[in-house]
């Protein structure tokens, strides 16, 4: 057997002329090897190689020792076999973003409409009468002050999308650098980070993995694969050395454990090809850029079902239909439920975009026939060819105070405000131990009304230790002297927790003097082998002495076993097999027990119960995790047992001992789980573990009170429970008993996912439930899919669960969920703070703009005023009022539900409240001002006359108005302290005084550009009052009860179900989305004029840089093949079902406080998940605004 002696200068020389030479192996070769399957691949390795020892030598390496490690052969062997990366998709530039930022709609209407204005300004008719010398100059300032505040709109939103990209880059990165797996280097075990695996490592694969190459089988115990990523098929392959010893990249281990030898890495491996593959179809895609639209929504939507249909294929495991076979295409067809949030904005955007379309057409309408009548009736003036430049040049006045208007109501900050709040919230829950992979997982955890937590590691501490043991007939209370024990027992102890521990599992010496010894793999070995050098012995000698190598068979831990056991071979040829789990499971195989003096004798029903009842129930009342410790001889007189025959070897064992394992509650969790339950979420555990310890534990949590009426059961007594004499769960059996369960103990994952989809499918309350789920096994996959919200262990879980959930637990702790859902109530309550000041801007700015137009033949705000006011409103206050801090007193109201609309009555009294005062004080202005401050009038004004004192003050009021009702828009709740907390958000304070301080120089300097004439302090100060005048009338708005206004409506309810006809026949993967946009028209009118580019765009900030649909499913924005598998999906959900209005007797007016002690959960509407379905442009539409 070779090993890394290889390395050597004698083959680098020969190197030189061929860089493979020295493996005498070449990349094409090993990636031929690796296309092939079971007896193919045995064959050819024989034919070639003899054996994987064989490979091994031509690969320079040791299947014992692995690589050598040194740096010159790890960096020769990627320069000649890859790297296990793909190189990323390079960032878009920043010019590029200005780009698409420039794509925007009613930008370029601006800009026409501005080019116009220009050109027109410097036509000069020969009688041109009405033309004074100063409007000739003035002329040309407007158009290009227009045009500056374009560059100055598109410059702020190219940087937002920049900023945003490189975020969501970091939290790539981030995810990369977790990615670790376990290869041998230089005889000793290590943890390397994915990207850094090489050809020709040995690896060692375990139960719950995701492997990251291509590898072949060198040596495993009961492996079984997951294949149906690669091949669709959803049976487990079984893989061992004689039948199908090929490992592929990008496959989960379902079971058992083993070691292989990498062959093919990054590009050449199974799965890199595949994306390769899929890279190479988007770059030809990528020329046809300049079609049309139509076609480019079908090659976009075939190109997202393609890669779709590829991922999905290479990245989830496949659902089954009722067949058995997996779903390929239904899963394309079927529809998924949008976020709350994204239903309730897509609605209020597309109704406020109409609304804002039809006051601009009205004002454009009215002006150009009161120019007309005005012009040709009242003055008589006779119509001259040479005049119409001069009548184009009010049309295009009337027609950018019209756009104006249009820019003003429609509410483009919306999704900008979204993605601010969500991107700020992810940024920050990472520090709060939150790794978020799906961003809607942020906000819909703010309606979470369930959380089913796993009991081990999440509520407890993963720290375990045997506390107390019954040996040799004693029941010792804390762990016994050495002395104590029988020699003859001790040994099989020993060597029987030496062996039938994995390998992987160690206790390493700790990393700081004083510490605790460092406790590496699975947690309840480390328990045992803890346990055994409490008793003065050393394990590492025993797995010297017999390496994994020599163990004859090993039948690993499942959920379905519950116990696991390894068979030694002995020198006369008898086996001796070890076993340890669950005590109750296995003291039923048990027929021996071992006495005092270390002698056999039989072990009988009456003794077990008697054992249960005075051993187990007692360690179990306490708390403690029973663990049975036994074995079993075959000796050679009965022949070779058949081991496949799982249930007759796992028989007539003799009992060792059973140990009482300690897993103490974490210190903070029943503080964190008070805090749940008075926000209205009901917390239950579901646990592997017996229901005695599960219920102690759950006492200790303060999930379950003494006294408490609510149920505990085991997952047998569950099942009974809801299935019918057919055997078919029945929903109404599930509805009696899941809102009273609190602990589900002895369960099976397929409990747990029962349990999920039964609580979400519930429609037992009048609201559906929210359900958030933490798991961290392989096959908690399913729950964790089928939750709302799907919680991973970033320390304990397995990669097939971290892939199936939405957000990771960085610290596996339960106190950080509790932070998710604060942070989750925080992006919803940001966008109502957003809404409540954009709306009242919206409302005040839109009726000034209209009701001036139709008095005055102007607008009082003008266009370039109008634009730095929309960027207030929209880039700067979302960013001020998104990145509000959360605060403890979001945990004392209920969840908001499904049907709380995002505008509530409260807020709809502050908006029409702050509305007519904001409009009171600016039609004052506009008709009285002249007279109030004693200045000229600037109504009526001729086409270039200079800007005026009275227009200046009307719209230097109007701006201090909104920066004081920014402090309004900060409580929506109808809380009279405006102030309170405002120093803790220094984006909020340095966004108020920027704006403040840009303000008073476009007053005072910005002269024609903005229609400005500098003020007096005395004009200033009065503006100020004014505008101070908001903060005081919100005091005064906010005494005024809303149950009086009954007559006020909420707006932003959910989304109806829009139904969207995904293709005729399922064999047909391009579905005409142009044609199905043309069907809706009217609505995409609607949106197109209600920038439809500026929503695409914010959308694409996190498709083209992150999301499944432009890059972060394509090869090129992956790092490793093991991120393909693991990577933040910023999912993109499609139409939610129909809500009905909010009941219309809530009352708003309690103080939160008040209002939110109650502790019913609400429970959500009754609706079914619905499978995932592809990003169509017009479902990435819906979900952008």
């Amino acid at each position: 057997m070779t090993n890394n002696s290889f390395s050597g200068s004698k083959y680098v020389r020969r190197g030189e002329a061929n860089h493979d030479a020295e493996f005498s192996c070449s990349v094409q070769e090993l990636r031929s090897l690796m296309e092939l399957r079971g007896e193919e691949a045995v064959t050819r390795i024989q034919e070639s190689y003899s054996d994987v020892n064989g490979l091994c030598a031509r690969l320079r390496t040791s299947p014992v020792d692995g690589l050598d490690g040194k740096s010159e052969d790890i960096d020769r062997r990627k320069e000649v076999f890859g790297l296990n990366i793909i190189p990323p998709k390079k960032p878009k530039t920043f010019l590029q973003l200005v780009w698409e930022a420039l794509q925007d709609v009613t930008l370029i209407i601006l800009e026409v409409a501005a080019i116009i204005s220009l050109g027109l300004s410097f036509y000069h008719p020969p009688d041109a009468e009405r033309q004074s010398e100063y409007e000739a100059e003035a002329g040309w300032i407007e158009g290009a002050a227009i045009l500056l505040s374009v560059v100055c709109v598109v410059l702020v939103t190219a940087f937002n999308d920049w900023s945003k990209e490189k975020q969501f880059r970091g939290l790539q990165n981030r995810i990369e650098q977790e990615q670790k797996f376990t290869v041998v280097r230089g005889g000793q075990v290590i943890q390397i980070k994915v990207s850094e695996i090489v050809v020709g490592d040995i690896a060692q694969v375990k139960y719950g993995d995701l492997l990251p190459a291509d590898g072949v089988l060198i040596q495993g115990n009961d492996l079984k694969i997951d294949e149906s990523s690669l091949t669709g098929e959803s049976d487990h392959v079984k893989k061992n050395l004689d039948k199908d010893p090929m490992l592929l990249s990008g496959t989960h281990v379902m079971e058992g454990s083993g070691k292989m030898v990498v062959t093919a890495v990054g590009v050449n491996s199974q799965s890199g090809i595949i994306f390769t593959l899929l890279g190479a179809g988007d770059e030809g895609d990528n020329e046809d850029k300049k079609d049309k639209k139509k076609e480019e929504h079908k090659r976009k939507d075939s190109k997202g079902k393609k890669r779709e249909k590829k991922d999905g294929a290479s990245v989830e495991m496949q659902p089954l239909n009722g067949e058995g076979e997996p779903e390929k295409k239904k899963k394309h067809i079927a529809k998924k439920e949008k976020s709350v949030l994204q239903g309730k904005l897509t609605k209020l955007a597309v109704q406020i975009g109409k609304a804002g379309l039809f006051m601009s057409t009205l004002t454009v309408i009215i002006l150009i026939t009161r120019f007309l009548i005005d012009t040709f009736c009242i003055q008589g003036i006779v119509w001259i060819p040479e005049c119409v430049p001069i009548y184009i040049q009010f049309l295009v006045k009337f027609f950018i105070i019209g756009v104006t208007v249009l820019v003003v109501a429609v509410p483009e900050g919306l999704p900008l405000a979204v993605t601010i709040s969500l991107a700020y919230s992810v940024k920050k829950m990472m520090k709060d131990n939150n790794l978020v992979r799906h961003l809607d997982a942020c906000e819909t955890m703010g309606n979470a009304t369930a959380i089913c937590s796993d009991k081990t590691g999440t509520l407890t501490m993963n720290r375990m230790t045997v506390v107390q043991a019954y040996i040799g007939e004693r029941y010792y209370k804390k762990v016994p002297e050495p002395d104590l024990i029988p020699p003859k027992i001790l040994d099989l102890l020993v060597l029987g927790i030496g062996v039938n521990c994995a390998y992987t599992t160690k206790i390493m010496p700790p990393e700081r003097d004083g510490g605790l010894p460092r406790q590496v793999g699975n947690k309840t070995e480390c328990a045992l082998l803890g346990f055994t050098l409490d008793l003065r012995r050393d394990y590492q000698a025993i797995r010297n002495e017999i390496p994994e190598e020599k163990l004859f068979k090993v039948y690993t831990f499942n959920s379905v076993r519950k116990s696991m056991s390894t068979v030694l071979k002995n020198h006369d040829g008898s086996y001796r097999m070890f076993s340890k789990g669950a005590s109750e499971i296995l003291l039923k195989k048990c027929c021996k027990i071992l006495t005092a003096s270390g002698d056999v004798k039989v072990f009988k029903h009456r003794d077990r119960d008697d054992l249960v009842k005075k051993v187990v129930e007692p360690m179990a009342s306490e708390g403690l995790r029973t663990i049975c410790l036994a074995y079993r001889d075959f000796p050679v007189s009965d022949g070779e047992p058949d081991w496949d025959n799982e249930a007759h070897i796992l028989t007539g064992l003799t009992c060792i001992a059973v140990v009482g394992i300690e897993d103490p509650v974490r210190p903070e969790v029943p503080e964190a789980i008070r805090k749940c339950q008075r926000a209205g979420i009901t917390v239950r555990m579901v646990t592997g573990d017996n229901i005695n310890t599960a219920r102690a534990i759950a006492i200790k949590c303060g999930i379950l009170h003494p006294g408490d009426d609510f149920l505990c059961l085991e997952g047998k007594e569950f099942n009974r429970r809801i299935h019918n004499e057919m055997g078919e769960i029945e929903q109404e059996r599930l509805d009696k008993i899941w809102p009273k369960l609190r602990v589900l103990a002895r369960s099976s994952p397929t409990d747990k996912h029962t349990l999920v989809k039964g609580i979400i499918d519930s429609t037992v309350f009048e609201q559906r439930q929210v359900v958030a789920v933490t798991g961290d096994g392989t096959n908690d996959g399913p729950a964790l899919k089928k939750a709302d919200v799907g919680f991973a262990m970033g320390i304990a879980g397995t990669d097939v669960a971290k892939e199936a959930s939405d957000i990771i637990l960085t610290d596996d702790n339960f106190s950080s969920i509790v932070k998710a859902v604060m942070w989750g109530r925080n992006v919803y309550d940001s966008i109502s703070k957003f809404l409540q000041f954009q709306l009242t801007v919206n409302v005040v700015a839109v009726i000034v703009a209209f009701t001036g137009a139709c008095i005055t033949q102007d607008s009082p705000l003008k266009a370039v005023q109008m634009l730095w006011v929309n960027l207030i409103m929209d880039t700067f206050a979302s960013l001020a009022l998104a990145t509000e801090p959360p605060t403890e007193a979001l945990l004392l109201r209920n969840p908001y539900g499904r049907k709380k609309p995002l505008i509530s009555r409260t807020m709809m009294k502050n908006i029409l409240g702050h509305g007519v005062y904001q409009l009171t004080i600016i039609f004052t202005l506009l008709f009285a001002g002249e007279t109030l401050f004693d200045i000229d009038s600037g109504r009526n004004a001729p086409l270039h006359a200079p800007p005026s004192e009275h227009y200046t003050i009307v719209f230097n009021t109007f701006v201090l108005m909104q920066i004081f009702n920014e402090f309004n828009a900060r409580k929506i709740h109808g809380e009279r302290n405006v102030f309170e907390g405002v120093f803790r958000n220094p984006i909020f304070c340095s966004i108020i005084f920027g704006t403040f301080v840009t303000q008073f120089i476009i007053v005072q300097f910005g002269g024609k550009p903005f229609s400005c004439v500098d003020l007096t302090l005395e004009q200033w100060l009065w503006c100020i009052f004014l505008g101070l005048g908001s903060l005081l009338w919100g005091q005064l708005v906010s005494s005024v009860p809303t149950k009086w206004l009954k007559f006020l409506k909420t707006a932003g309810h959910a989304t109806l179900q829009e139904e969207i006809p995904d293709g005729s026949d399922e064999g047909n993967d391009v579905v005409d989305h142009g044609d199905l946009e043309l069907n809706k028209g009217h609505i995409l009118w609607c949106r197109g004029l209600s920038r439809i580019q500026t929503q695409i765009r914010v959308v694409k900030a996190f498709r083209d840089s992150v999301s499944p649909y432009e890059g972060l499913e394509t090869p090129e924005s992956r790092s490793s093949i093991h991120n393909f598998m693991n990577h933040p999906e910023f999912r993109i959900e499609d139409s939610e079902p129909q809500i009905p209005l909010i009941d219309e007797n809530e009352s708003e007016d309690d103080p939160p406080t008040k209002r939110n002690s109650i502790f019913i959960p609400p429970p959500l509407t009754g609706l079914s998940r619905l499978p995932p379905c592809p990003g169509s442009p017009l479902h990435s539409l819906e979900t952008s605004l």
